[in-house]
């Protein structure tokens, strides 16, 4: 179907543009029912679900064992690093400090995941340095024109 026949048949049905076809919709916070009938049979059998898969783990059970690691100690989504940065105040500070965050990605001191994070930031900081740059410039040359 073409995008006008679409929009014809739309318009008939009395819908417009960016109007919802339940303009109430699904009430805020509302819980899924499947979701609603889960954490009912957990509220009753969670603690003996839960005692049971830390037996398995203890008895062997590679994965009731990996369960339970993870519930106990999460992957760590990220960690604090410690890197000398140069000040900061120009773009070759910038490009100075880039370096330094290669070099502690290169010895292993911090993972890629890490370095890119970081890179991030410097990137973010350069740009600000330059959009200051850019307006100091642009006011110098308005006050020589007016």
């Amino acid at each position: 179907m073409t995008t006008a026949k679409t929009t014809k048949k739309q318009s008939k049905q009395g819908f417009k543009p960016g109007q919802s076809g339940n303009p109430s919709g699904r009430p805020h916070g509302s819980r899924n029912k499947a979701t609603l009938a889960l954490e009912a049979l957990l509220d009753d059998e969670g603690e003996a679900i839960t005692r049971k898969a830390i037996e398995k783990a203890l008895d062997g059970d590679t994965a009731a064992l990996r369960l339970c690691l993870e519930r106990i100690y999460p992957p760590r989504k990220s960690r604090p690093i410690t890197l000398e940065l140069p000040t900061i105040e120009t773009a070759d500070d910038v490009a100075k400090a880039h370096g330094t965050v290669i070099g502690a990605m290169a010895i292993g001191d911090i993972t890629p995941e890490e370095a890119t994070v970081v890179a991030g930031v410097l990137e973010a900081k350069r740009r600000a340095i330059e959009t200051c740059e850019l307006e100091a410039r642009m006011t110098a040359l308005e006050q020589m024109k007016g």
